[in-house]
């Protein structure tokens, strides 16, 4: 079992190591704190570990929990506590001001009441007067430092606790001090230092506060694509509901304009709906009786009805969101170090602070310079930059993914993912649409002729050509005494007249010669193209090639892996010829022709001894290897078996996004690096200059108020750079640089019917070079136009362009 607990008190990597110890300590399989959503995610076994005894071992390791509601988000929680540390902020800066006008009056001779001048004992009441409610404002470091401190599991919050506790029993020594009549305290009283301690504390915190709950915006905005209320038939009734209460088999009502509230399927009517929040297709698709629908889709135009299958919880949109919070919570490896250095991180600090009291009340310096060099060493050394350096770049980094299509399951693969110098490829559905098209045309004669007799016997065939040949047209001979000849073809009557359709053999038998298209077909064949030969009363009138057509975008990616320096490797179960010239158009490093499902495993584990090995496939038959590889992608709009075999889902089915994958890793993974070196060289030069070390020889001292200003700002710096990911852009798009500097230019080939002569070749030509960024040549006599795109152009306006000009579009390729 899996539950979330919430957790109280957390401050810094210590908190989160020391929660983990203690709940790791009881016989639970995993715990996993993250600090960012202060939540704690444990899997256990209910029969040997109870929830109770779980939040038992956190409070006893000095902080709350309990078990997270559903239906409080974690951006919510955020929210509140930004709103919360804004208040304290501006409370604590409302006493501040005077306080300090106070305390520094004598440095700039600012008037002050005659009365105060002359009461030094009512002057130091005064501040302490000013002072209290800033405590009792901040109180929360010393509600979470000290308990953590008497625990044996120091945190930041004790460091704080500590020092300006310390400069307050100093500021109440110096009350004393004043009433007995020992005026010189009378401006060394130090509640300024702890006042200003815990202000500037907070203003670190709320600024990270504020930046945490705007690093979930890519969740929020996933939340908010499913709808509050659906309309559904119940009783023969149209009601009104909140979407959470549809049940499984309730018809559900649409209407233009409406989002889906439930995953099902279409039962009656029909509409564009938009899936591009969840797929990345940017083109509405039309469903009708019988297809799927899913949450968060938008009905564009039409009315239907669907049965909910999947609801709440369970659809593909809640499924999706899981993905991206369980990332944005679990810890990358590189994570560790800064735990494990945070862990020990306190007390040393502690025992530097401790130390040099003692070695500066030692070497001579008065008790008041001793003390402010123990408080300045304490207030400095809070490791809040070394805690959030990496959570903030992690979430920030899941939820930009998210943004683009991408699913990240854990931080582990993020990380992972930057050192891959190998990658695996699927063939079928990862680098080709997956489906059989028709390339080629080659009549020998009439191109009308030979069209018409393929799709007119490829009608009745249940060949996998045979979907492929009948895109070409949807007129048809009136055949008869059709006839299917297995392994080779069908063949049929057309008047008294003998038609057949199939390979070279089918061919042979009929006596048709081929010796005229033989070189054609050779090539074809080197081309990995499949040859469909039509002949007519035995005579050949031409032939017809298919493939499984790359992707638009296939070759693009290949090249974006190569200029980062990752070869790229082909595992298919095509034969060598296919695979050879698959290779060919996309220039791979290597291919594996002939493999089989069960030994893409092996082969990829064989490659993992060489380097990083990521597998990118389509989840369903590749599921072993994507496990197998050090980081699985699945390609694939969210299907189940997708998100459980792979470590990363891109929902757009667009193997860029693969690449984009791997730049977003080393995005994050650099923006990682240098958090984590500013915190530590932070520290190195920080704690080294509040002890006093540099003061003997060059006179160098921080006070506390400054040691707690450069603590804020080390947390403010380490926050503001993790930002910088949510401007990150992909390099290596399929419309941005790749074709921007003409590394690869898309082709299309348009067939199109109605031509007849040169003019028609004009108007068409004319037509398509009209639209922006496209350049066309038109062949009436072939019936095609061979398109160069300069840019993304859709099917849908280059076919809008032939038809204005006239014509009809057979189909584009």
């Amino acid at each position: 079992m899996k539950k979330t607990f919430e957790i109280k008190g957390m401050t810094c990597s210590a908190c989160v190591s020391h929660v983990e110890k203690a709940v790791k300590k009881l016989p639970v399989q995993d715990a996993s704190v993250s600090l960012m959503q202060n939540s704690m995610t444990v899997v256990y076994d209910p029969a040997t570990v109870s929830d109770a005894q779980i939040i038992a071992a956190v409070e006893h390791a000095g902080y709350g929990a309990a078990l997270q509601l559903e239906n409080v988000a974690p951006k919510d929680e955020l929210k509140k506590e930004s709103t919360a540390a804004k208040r304290r902020l501006w409370g604590s800066v409302a006493l501040l001001v005077p306080l300090m006008y106070l305390s520094m009056q004598h440095m700039g001779g600012w008037p002050l009441p005659i009365y105060l001048h002359h009461n030094p004992f009512i002057f130091a009441l005064l501040q302490l007067a000013l002072t209290l409610p800033i405590l009792y404002l901040n109180r929360n470091y010393f509600q979470s430092g000290i308990p953590s401190l008497l625990h044996g599991a120091p945190n930041m919050d004790t460091l704080v606790a500590i020092g300006s506790g310390a400069a307050m029993l100093y500021g109440f020594f110096a009350i004393y001090k004043i009433a007995s009549g020992d005026l010189s305290y009378r401006q060394d009283l130090y509640f300024e230092s702890a006042a200003m301690i815990l202000t500037l504390v907070t203003v670190g915190k709320y600024l990270e506060r504020h930046s945490r709950s705007r690093t979930g915006s890519s969740i929020e905005k996933l939340m908010d694509l499913a709808p509050k209320t659906a309309s559904v038939i119940r009783d023969g009734q149209e009601e009104k509901i909140p979407s959470s209460e549809i049940r499984i088999g309730d018809i559900v009502l649409i209407r233009p304009g409406e989002k889906i509230p439930a995953d099902g399927v279409v039962v009656e009517g029909g509409g564009s709906v938009d899936e591009s929040a969840l797929t990345g297709e940017s083109m509405p698709v039309y469903k009708a009786d019988g297809d799927k629908v899913s949450t968060g889709a938008i009905n564009g135009s039409g009315s239907f009805q669907f049965r909910a299958e999947r609801t709440g919880g369970d659809t593909t949109l809640a499924a999706m969101i899981r993905l991206v919070e369980e990332a944005a919570s679990s810890r990358a490896p590189i994570a560790r170090l800064a735990d494990k250095v945070a862990a020990v991180f306190v007390p040393i600090v502690m025992g530097i602070a401790l130390i040099s009291v003692v070695v500066w009340l030692i070497v001579g310096q008065s008790f008041e310079f001793a003390m402010s060099i123990g408080i300045a060493v304490l207030v400095i050394s809070c490791p809040c930059a070394l805690g959030l350096a990496t959570p903030v770049a992690i979430m920030v980094g899941t939820g930009k993914g998210a943004e683009q299509g991408i699913l990240v399951k854990s931080a582990e693969a993020l990380e992972t993912l930057h050192k891959v110098n190998t990658v695996v490829l699927d063939k079928t559905g990862t680098l080709t649409v997956g489906r059989p098209e028709v390339t080629d045309v080659l009549p020998s004669g009439d191109r009308a002729e030979l069209v018409s007799l393929a799709v007119s016997l490829e009608k009745n065939s249940e060949h996998p050509l045979a979907s492929a040949v009948l895109k070409l047209s949807n007129e048809f001979l009136p055949l008869s005494d059709f006839t299917s000849v297995p392994g080779k073809g069908v063949q049929a009557m057309l008047d008294e007249t003998l038609c057949a359709a199939g390979n070279a053999a089918l061919m042979q038998d009929l006596g048709v010669n081929l010796a005229p298209v033989s070189e054609s077909a050779k090539a074809l064949a080197q081309e990995g193209k499949t040859i469909l030969y039509i002949a007519k009363g035995g005579i050949l009138i031409g032939l017809i090639a298919c493939a499984d057509t790359l992707k638009p975008t296939s070759k693009a990616a290949l090249i974006a892996f190569a200029k980062m320096d990752i070869r790229t490797v082909m595992l298919t179960g095509d034969n060598a010829v296919t695979a050879q010239a698959i290779r060919n158009q996309l220039g791979m490093s290597e291919v594996y022709a002939g493999v089989l499902p069960g030994d893409k495993a092996r082969i990829v584990q064989e490659l993992r001894a060489q380097g990083k090995v990521a597998m990118i496939g389509d989840g369903v038959n590749d599921a072993p290897a994507l496990a197998t590889a050090d980081v699985g992608l699945a390609i694939g709009a969210g299907t189940d078996i997708a998100m459980e075999a792979a470590d990363i889902v891109l929902m757009h089915s667009d193997l860029t996004d693969a690449v984009t994958a791997v730049e977003l890793s080393r995005a994050v993974i650099r923006n990682i690096k240098q958090n984590l070196f500013w915190a530590f060289f932070y520290n190195c030069v920080g704690i080294p200059l509040a002890a006093g070390v540099f003061y003997s020889a060059l006179g160098w001292k921080l006070s506390p108020m400054i040691g707690a200003a450069a603590m804020s700002l080390s947390s403010i710096f380490v926050v503001s750079n993790a930002l910088r990911l949510r401007r990150f852009k992909p390099r290596y798009r399929i419309n941005q640089e790749i074709l921007e500097k003409g590394v690869i230019a898309m082709k299309k080939t348009i067939y199109i019917l109605g031509m007849s002569c040169a003019n028609c070749s004009n108007h068409v030509a004319q037509a398509l070079n009209a639209i922006d960024g496209v350049t066309a040549t038109v062949d009436h006599a072939a019936g095609t136009a061979a398109l160069t795109l300069e840019k993304p152009v859709s099917d849908s306006v280059l076919t809008s362009a032939v038809e204005s000009a006239g014509y009809q579009v057979q189909r584009i390729q």
